[in-house]
């Protein structure tokens, strides 16, 4: 008998086997490929990261790397393009904080770098400068908590791009986070003036 799914099928060898049994066997043997080519498997496969081509985090560094899937469940909101040239990637560094009820903030900037000889781009925290903080007087009774802190410089926004990793080169006491911003299908007409 061979197990199939959770149920056992007489062997296409055995003399008890029907070619019902057969054809189960030989269909569960082709299932994960059938599937894969009907899902388009190659095409839509997640690629190997491979970081050699990046250099080592210098001293002081950590090296920060983001793989974007290449399939992303669909968006059950009609009004979002599915189509990931629409998409695009936004970094956010920033560092775990004690903070209370004032603000705080610091700023910094990323810069984006390129392989010699590849091309590959990839990005470097730079010019990070102290924590700043407002200085109210909290509320009695009010506790400190910790909370990511983001660098306070315009957002940096890449193209959605699954066919490379992100790699973020970023001192060692921050943090690098990242979100999805997803574009509307809807294209609205400007004002002639």
């Amino acid at each position: 008998m061979l197990p199939v799914s959770g149920r056992s099928v007489a062997s296409p060898r055995s003399p008890h086997s029907s070619r019902l049994g057969r054809a189960t066997v030989v269909a569960a043997a082709l299932m994960p490929l059938l599937l894969g080519l009907a899902s388009g498997g190659a095409a839509r496969a997640i690629p190997r990261l491979d970081l050699t081509p990046y250099p080592a985090p210098a001293a002081g560094e950590r090296r920060w790397v983001i793989q974007l899937p290449g399939v992303l469940p669909p968006n059950a909101d009609p009004r979002l393009s599915p189509s990931p040239s629409d998409w695009r990637v936004e970094l956010i560094v920033g560092r775990e904080l004690e903070v209370d009820c004032n603000t705080r903030s610091f700023g910094g900037k990323v810069r984006r770098e390129t392989l010699q000889g590849l091309g590959y781009s990839f990005y470097r925290v730079k010019d990070v400068g102290p924590v700043v903080s407002t200085r109210m007087a909290c509320p009695l009774g009010s506790v400190s908590r910790k909370a990511f802190v983001p660098m306070g410089s315009k957002p940096f926004v890449l193209p959605y791009s699954a066919s490379l990793p992100i790699v973020i080169y970023a001192p060692k006491a921050l943090d690098v986070r990242w979100r999805l911003w997803k574009a509307e299908r809807v294209q609205r007409p400007a004002n002639v003036l």
